[in-house]
């Protein structure tokens, strides 16, 4: 008996067909040791004393220039009618400021492509930099 082989042709054996989980459990409960030892030094900040300045920000919003335009064609500077001569004159002073404005542009959709050109025109001759259109949303 005892040069016998326990895998010889007369004896059959199974293979294990259950999974061995003790390994499996052991990796898991290490990983969880170690995530509770690292957990709290994730959190860990240096304590530092800070000084106090009171300090106001400078940060000024610049003037919004309302200019509408109207299907005939007519400007409107703030809700006040001006002539297409005055306008180059105006857009030239608010490009020469220190903070210069920022120009929005109100058009009737049945205004002409034309003045509305024009009117770019003007602005970026006058070194207008900030220049957007106001349009409403659909419903």
């Amino acid at each position: 008996m005892m040069g016998q082989n326990p895998f010889s042709a007369g004896e059959h054996t199974q293979p294990m067909s259950e999974i061995n989980t003790t390994p499996l459990v052991d990796v898991m409960l290490v990983l969880l040791v170690i995530f509770i030892i690292t957990a709290p030094l994730l959190t860990h900040a240096v304590k530092i004393d800070l000084p106090q300045a009171t300090s106001q920000p400078l940060e000024e919003k610049p003037e919004v220039i309302d200019l509408a335009v109207d299907a005939d064609g007519k400007l409107f500077w703030n809700d006040s009618e001006i002539q297409a001569p005055e306008l180059a004159a105006k857009l030239q002073e608010e490009a020469g400021r220190q903070q210069q404005s920022e120009l929005q542009i109100r058009a009737d959709k049945n205004t002409r492509y034309q003045v509305l050109a024009e009117v770019l025109a003007k602005a970026q001759t006058a070194g207008m930099k900030k220049i957007g259109f106001v349009s409403q949303p659909q419903p």
